[in-house]
């Protein structure tokens, strides 16, 4: 058995450059098609997937297939509920899950692909519309679909022109540009992305209110105007917020105590004993409604160069307090 042969740096960069600007034309041609010749099937591409009544089911083998599932991803967290139905175990039960109120979107560079032609009487029997992505526009494919996009690329970036390179980056491109004429037609927004994404940074961004990573109840070092001052650091300790508040009979707050607030009085030499919580706090406190969203919170800590604000209700009453620490532990930041 001989030895692999080792590839020079030189050739290596190169062959990999040009895959690029191989993959890079086929996507700028394919770019002139949706402005141009190919712009009234994909505006009816996108009206049919808008208009489906189910699922968008997204078919294809092979590479196809995956960039298929691909799309699907992309799809279903932008606003467009979609599956994938592999073509093969279409025609032996799978094809069952294909309903008269779906639309399918069937790929296939070739338009020949054995395992799609076979079902494809079968989805115009049950009067599933079907739109085709694929690069032959006589394909059998493309004569039984409703709507052809064409994605014929003029060559594979491959070397030998054979393995799918260019011609799968122009099908997901494709798949990328429907899904996002889709999202803009349905009004798709941020906190629709979020909704769909929870887990992810984004979704705790748009979906994590104030109340909800707020310290309140027992956990919230709260103190009364003329608590003295060793009751004040007494409820400072034992909250461990780094902080007090002073809150009025009506329960709105009135100031606040910090750490660094005890440093400065300490560093005047002031006679601590005798002050009460009003005469050293720090009135008109920084403060968020509850039902504001946590990272607007974190936006006005970032302004005013606080660690921390207060939390009030509508009525302008003291629910709670936010640190740095609480948005950092919720991953809001």
């Amino acid at each position: 058995m001989s030895s692999t042969p080792t590839p020079s740096s030189e050739r290596s960069v190169s062959l990999g450059a040009r895959a690029l600007a191989i993959e890079a034309q086929a996507l700028l041609a394919l770019e002139r098609r949706i402005a141009g010749p190919m712009a009234s099937a994909f505006a009816e591409a996108v009206h049919r997937m808008l208009a489906c009544r189910g699922r968008v089911v997204v078919m294809g083998m092979g590479k196809s297939g995956h960039v298929g599932r691909k799309i699907v991803a992309t799809l279903s967290s932008t606003g467009t509920p979609a599956m994938f139905v592999h073509p093969a175990e279409a025609s032996h039960g799978d094809l069952g899950m294909v309903t008269a109120a779906d639309l399918v979107v069937a790929i296939s560079n070739s338009g020949e692909s054995d395992e799609l032609n076979v079902i494809l009487p079968v989805l115009k029997r049950l009067g599933v519309p079907l739109v085709a992505i694929t690069g032959r526009s006589e394909s059998a494919l493309a004569r039984h679909a409703e709507v052809v996009l064409d994605s014929s690329v003029a060559e594979e970036a491959c070397p030998l022109n054979l393995a799918p390179t260019a011609s799968t980056t122009a099908q997901m491109a494709l798949g990328d540009a429907l899904a996002v004429a889709l999202l803009d037609a349905r009004g798709f927004r941020e906190e629709d992305f979020a909704r769909s994404h929870p887990g992810g940074a984004l979704g705790r961004k748009l979906l994590t209110h104030v109340r909800d990573v707020m310290r309140s109840g027992e956990a919230l070092p709260r103190v009364a105007p003329c608590t003295g001052f060793s009751d004040l650091m007494r409820e400072m300790s034992a909250k461990g917020l780094g902080a007090a508040v002073v809150v009025g009979d009506d329960g709105r707050p009135l100031g606040i105590f910090t750490d660094g607030d005890l440093r400065r009085l300490i560093e005047k030499g002031r006679d601590l004993r005798a002050l009460t919580a009003a005469e050293v706090m720090h009135p008109q406190p920084h403060a968020v409604r509850d039902d504001a969203l946590a990272v607007d919170a974190a936006d006005l800590m970032e302004s005013q160069r606080v660690t921390g604000v207060l939390v009030v209700d509508a009525e302008g009453l003291l629910v709670g307090a936010l640190n740095i620490n609480d948005l950092l532990r919720a991953k809001v930041i």
